[in-house]
């Protein structure tokens, strides 16, 4: 049974014959199939896991804490929320390569690392070591997608980088659903089992407790100054940003499994503290 199915049957008591409304999918409560009103503040969609599906304040809550105590005790999981542009990759227009840079055209699909969109007139090159970052870190996290760009974008770059959704899912958020900020409140899990990776810190105005600021990938050439496209070379592995998250991760990881009789009672922001503060 998964986590939103063990939800939906709290909703309804037979006993009593009430129910919660608890979870709804096109304006009709899935538990008693009732008619709800989808414009109550007191439900939130979620449309990126399914389309017309709202929740309550309360079954989001219940969802969030089932969920990391499912992932925690059964798969040994937390969660982790990812950025793409600047974090995971950067996507530039054609029209505005440097001439020093348009060579990248023509290399674009003969390489692994470099590909243009085919929706739109997007060069996505992807940061070094990213495969190899994507599948070490699902070993030890469920993963999610979050977006200040459109839908159609995100689902473009999923195309090159997850395209079989073996990594994230449905676990994508775009603009579409959170347009201005980012906030944890569109995640299905725990705070407390969360970690993010971005590299913008304002977007998280209420999670930087969670946040692992990433260093900034700059692969293409920005405001007049020389970058790795036009000097043909790359971010290093010495200096890699994703070799550097990845570490914390890591070890937030191992110190959060560590005694398993303490699962219920660990945070990933304490641990995230402890280790800069170990790191000053």
């Amino acid at each position: 049974m998964s986590v939103l199915e063990a939800v939906i049957n709290t909703s309804f008591s037979p006993s009593s014959n009430t129910c919660l409304h608890s979870v709804s999918l096109h304006g009709i409560c899935i538990a008693c199939n009732s008619i709800v009103d989808e414009l109550d503040l007191y439900r939130r969609p979620f449309e990126y896991l399914s389309p017309g599906l709202q929740l309550t304040q309360d079954a989001v809550a219940l969802t969030k804490r089932l969920e990391t105590l499912s992932s925690s005790l059964g798969k040994q999981k937390l969660h982790l929320v990812l950025d793409l542009d600047h974090t995971l990759l950067q996507a530039e227009k054609v029209y505005r390569l440097a001439e020093a840079e348009r060579y990248l055209i023509g290399e674009a699909g003969s390489r692994d690392d470099l590909w243009k969109l085919k929706s739109s007139d997007f060069l996505v090159k992807l940061r070094p070591l990213l495969r190899d970052f994507l599948r070490e870190a699902n070993k030890m996290f469920t993963m999610h997608v979050y977006t200040m760009g459109t839908r159609s974008y995100a689902e473009a770059i999923l195309e090159l980088i997850d395209p079989d959704r073996f990594y994230f899912g449905k676990r994508v958020i775009t603009r579409d659903e959170s347009p201005c900020t980012k906030t944890l409140d569109l995640v299905l899990a725990d705070e407390r089992g969360v970690m993010i990776v971005d590299d913008t810190r304002d977007v998280w105005p209420d999670h930087k407790s969670n946040l692992i600021v990433i260093s900034r990938y700059k692969y293409f050439r920005m405001k007049r100054s020389q970058h790795y496209s036009e000097e043909k070379t790359d971010e290093s592995e010495s200096k890699s940003g994703l070799v550097d998250v990845f570490r914390i991760l890591k070890e937030v990881h191992r110190r959060f499994f560590k005694v398993r009789e303490e699962l219920a009672s660990k945070d990933v922001r304490l641990l995230l503290q402890e280790i800069a503060f170990n790191r000053v």
